[in-house]
């Protein structure tokens, strides 16, 4: 992307409701885009998801002490409608695009869960999805985001992913015996074959080396299934002012702006308002079955956006695809998909998953800092968002954005001008 892109629009100005392709389209396109990357990036992408994320809502629902069958209820409905969420964005829009929920917000009710009760909980989460559709059909989301400059916003997806990239080496040095051989399968499998997506050589000789050390644990879990059940929210001022709007925060400021920057990394341009309109819905029906919501994804978007989802950008919404069925498949079976993803060894996620975040930290360390405009405030957006910080129970990623425009404004703001040029 051009360095002077840095001031380009994140939506088209004055589309409220983003218009794409369409489904027939997507459908009809979808074979001739599902190969070996698209498939082993929907995969890597859901594994991903579905194993140390889905321990964080186990050990929150555990906080709580919620029933089992609460706890499978909650997994159901952010799993399967984060899953619906990505298979129609993704056909709609052609765009790899996926659904989830918000990680961080399933970490804060970790302690939530021990004030609140899950009535009460739910309450809040039906309000904060609430907020986020209003702001969504409102168009003041997509307002906003076009005047962010894309250097801070990609300073903040470098910044907020990183973890990811460190996370190979730390798993690498926990596991010496698996990290070497992902790393094995990740470098050399490809020069053997240009037929064997990186990717998927981690993910498989690291399997192959677990096994091999006795890191697999696939038959100590017991297998049985439990259907999901509804809860009946309850509304109280204290959910809503402690669970209700730090949710409804984390999930635009946090996860759609992780993923409206990735997207933008790769060269799309995301239908923003549409996909807040889309999490504020998925917040009010995950609500109705004890899920704290179910939205865009920021890692998982970047998973399937990246090169190693496919060379032609224009076919990588099939990664998605993949992701999203298999998100779905987890949440009907969430009861035993739990148990076998607990057997999986977590230095193997790390590493697979910061392999396939290569190529999207790359883009964004250099959309970030190739222009000479708004160098300083993107780099405490940087920063920030490497630190990891917790104020009022939002994440890092929304205050890396907030401190980097507060010091661009401070000491370059002769920079904005050209958004301002930008937006006439």
């Amino acid at each position: 992307m051009n360095p002077e892109t840095e001031v380009q629009s994140i939506t088209a100005k004055n589309q409220r409701f983003e218009k794409g392709p369409g489904f027939a389209s997507g459908l009809r396109d979808l074979p001739k885009h599902l190969n070996a990357k698209t498939i082993t990036a929907g995969v890597v992408a859901a594994v991903f998801g579905c194993t140390g994320p889905a321990l964080i809502v186990l050990s929150a629902s555990s906080t709580g002490s919620l029933t089992p069958e609460q706890a499978i209820s909650w997994l159901f409905a952010i799993y399967f409608f984060g899953g619906i969420i990505s298979i129609g964005l993704a056909l709609y829009y052609k765009m790899p695009i996926n659904g989830a929920y918000s990680i961080p917000g399933a970490v804060m009710m970790i302690s939530a869960l021990s004030t609140f009760s899950l009535n009460e909980a739910a309450g809040a989460y039906l309000m904060a999805g609430i907020i986020v559709l209003i702001l969504g059909l409102s168009g003041l989301i997509g307002k906003v985001m076009r005047w962010l400059p894309l250097p801070i916003v990609m300073a903040m997806i470098a910044g907020a992913m990183i973890r990811f990239g460190t996370g190979i080496i730390t798993s690498t040095q926990s596991t010496p015996y698996i990290g070497l051989a992902a790393l094995a399968g990740f470098l050399l499998l490809p020069r053997m074959s240009k037929k064997i997506p990186p990717v998927l050589g981690a993910l498989a000789l690291g399997m192959i080396a677990a096994a091999y050390v006795g890191g697999l644990n696939l038959g100590g879990a017991e297998y049985t299934f439990v259907a999901p059940q509804l809860v009946a929210p309850q509304f109280t001022l204290n959910a809503f002012l402690s669970i209700g709007i730090p949710l409804a925060v984390l999930v635009m400021g946090a996860e759609n702006a992780q993923a409206i920057g990735v997207l933008m990394s790769q060269g799309y341009k995301p239908p923003i308002n549409m996909m807040t309109i889309i999490s504020g819905v998925g917040g009010m029906i995950t609500s109705a079955f004890g899920g704290h919501n179910a939205n865009i994804a920021g890692p998982m978007t970047a998973i399937c956006s990246s090169e190693e989802a496919g060379d032609k950008k224009e076919g990588r919404y099939a990664a998605t695809v993949i992701n999203g069925v298999l998100f779905g498949a987890f949440g009907l079976i969430a009861s035993i998909a739990v148990a076998f993803v607990s057997g999986l060894p977590k230095s193997l996620i790390g590493i697979v998953a910061g392999l396939a975040m290569i190529g999207v930290l790359i883009s964004a360390f250099n959309e970030g800092f190739s222009t000479k405009k708004f160098k300083v405030g993107a780099f405490f957006a940087l920063v920030i968002a490497m630190s990891g910080i917790t104020i009022f129970n939002i994440s890092a990623p929304f205050w890396a954005l907030v401190g980097g425009v507060i010091v661009s404004f401070l000491v370059e703001s002769q920079d904005f001008k050209s958004i301002k040029n930008n937006q006439q």
